[in-house]
């Protein structure tokens, strides 16, 4: 079978563009860097590929906003188009700055089946610091995210000013009904964050590390999966090496949060 084709958007401030682009094409997919003003000089390119992705960074330099101006700029440029590559059977993903792009545009959570409408809101962290750190998260195994079928737990890092996840009571009891909050920071044994800092690194509502459309197939998550591509990548890999020789177990090569990726592209087979 052809191998799904995966745009991966640049341009402005976007930093982890190539991390992206190099996670889809070792899950499997023809991954491709294209500008923001190409796509929009040429917006038939959207009808060519199955995945779009929204990487992190800073775009525009969170000037106006963390994601503000980027999403302007396509609500302005590119929004037919975007509505049409959604209607597709297609996968969508926002990283971090991408999250925010997302939330920006009304792309998720998209509660009204009306994707331009902002429900949700990633704020200021509640430390009002930068955090740069590995972080635990549970997966919902009620979801019907693309994304994280099969996986039950991420260690990951996040690096993000703006990731305080934050809704009105109605929209956060239809995103818990509908199990459309599909991470949540956890303690390193897996009980809850219950929005203690470190362990929740934003003062997120419910601790809430991402949500997905209602359909599964868009997915807004802050943490970076793209970080955690090798197993080497992980902050504690060395002392889990030393453990896995002492156990004369294998040492793994990749990382936890290829496995997101790899279900991108597998549900195209």
């Amino acid at each position: 079978m052809v191998k799904p084709k995966a745009l991966i958007v640049t341009g402005y401030g976007i930093n982890c563009d190539e991390e992206t682009g190099f996670a889809f094409a070792l899950a499997g997919a023809d991954s491709t860097i294209i500008h923001i003003n190409d796509i929009i000089e040429n917006r038939s390119l959207l009808n060519n590929y199955h995945i779009f992705a929204f990487p992190g960074g800073f775009s525009y330099g969170d000037d106006t906003g963390s994601g503000k101006a980027l999403a302007n700029k396509i609500k302005n440029n590119l929004m037919d188009e975007m509505l049409s590559f959604i209607q597709r059977d297609t996968l969508m993903i926002g990283i971090c700055n991408g999250f925010q792009v997302m939330v920006n545009l009304g792309i998720v959570p998209a509660l009204t089946n009306s994707i331009g409408n902002v429900e949700v809101s990633l704020e200021h962290n509640a430390s009002f610091r930068f955090q740069c750190r590995w972080i635990d998260l549970n997966i919902d195994p009620n979801s019907n995210c693309i994304f994280t079928q099969g996986i039950t737990q991420l260690h990951i890092p996040v690096a993000h000013g703006e990731g305080n996840f934050i809704a009105p009571h109605n929209i956060v009891d239809k995103l818990v009904q509908n199990n459309q909050i599909i991470m949540r920071y956890t303690k390193p044994d897996g009980t809850p964050a219950n929005a203690e800092f470190p362990f929740n690194p934003n003062g997120s509502m419910l601790d809430v590390a991402a949500i997905s459309d209602t359909t599964g197939r868009i997915m807004g998550i802050m943490p970076h999966p793209e970080r955690h591509i090798y197993f080497m990548q992980r902050d504690d890999w060395t002392y889990l090496r030393d453990i896995a020789r002492r156990e004369k177990k294998d040492i793994p090569e990749y990382g936890e949060g290829l496995q997101i990726f790899k279900n991108a592209v597998r549900y195209f087979k």
